[in-house]
């Protein structure tokens, strides 16, 4: 059986907005399937001892460009919402919660969701963001509301950030093809090429 692709992701990544553009079509020309994985980079951080990449001199001034950039290149929008970097515990349990429930669902909520941080600047680190977003898809706002409290979720999150460190997972997006990880939305092309050969 071919696995799908796991797509690990934290919902503040820029990075991971713009692959999220395309990685359900570029899985789709090969027959597979994307699996999305939110995590949460700042527990990752702690355990690589990195800092998020805006923040950092020099190397933040070019990313901004090259997102911007990026994005054009997409044709989508790409703004740095004010509150950045920003918490996305909030989404990414309703993310789990939903697909618990709905898996086309919760990827309809997952793309509104960075539409909201990177396409229109909000601030998705709030729940009542979240749940505005998620009613906006048709999900039960008190639903939603109690999901997010609820510890059977919060413990659903905090095991999907465990096996994301398992995997080897260390910044956001990267992408495991058949055990093989290729990290950030440049190497898309190499997931593309590897899909297409076979692998090398």
């Amino acid at each position: 059986m071919v696995q799908p692709i796991a797509f690990y992701f934290d919902f503040s990544s820029p990075y991971a907005y713009l692959s999220a553009q395309v990685v359900d079509d570029l899985a789709a020309r090969h027959g597979r399937e994307a699996s999305w994985k939110p995590f949460l980079l700042g527990v990752l951080f702690k355990v690589t001892g990195q800092q998020p990449l805006l923040d950092m001199p020099v190397k933040g001034d070019y990313a901004r460009h090259d997102l911007a950039r990026s994005a054009r290149a997409l044709g989508v929008p790409f703004v740095v919402p004010d509150a950045f970097p920003f918490h996305s515990v909030a989404a990414a349990r309703a993310f789990y919660w939903l697909e618990d429930r709905d898996a086309a669902a919760a990827r309809a909520l997952g793309k509104a969701l960075f539409d909201a941080a990177f396409g229109q600047g909000r601030d998705i680190s709030r729940a009542e963001t979240v749940i505005e977003i998620a009613a906006g898809q048709g999900v039960d706002r008190a639903e939603l509301a109690a999901a997010l409290r609820d510890q059977a979720v919060k413990d659903r999150l905090r095991r999907e950030v465990d096996a994301a460190l398992e995997a080897g997972v260390f910044g956001s997006p990267i992408l495991i093809v058949d055990g093989e990880r290729f990290w950030g939305h440049d190497h898309l092309p190499d997931v593309e090429r590897w899909l297409e050969t076979g692998g090398w």
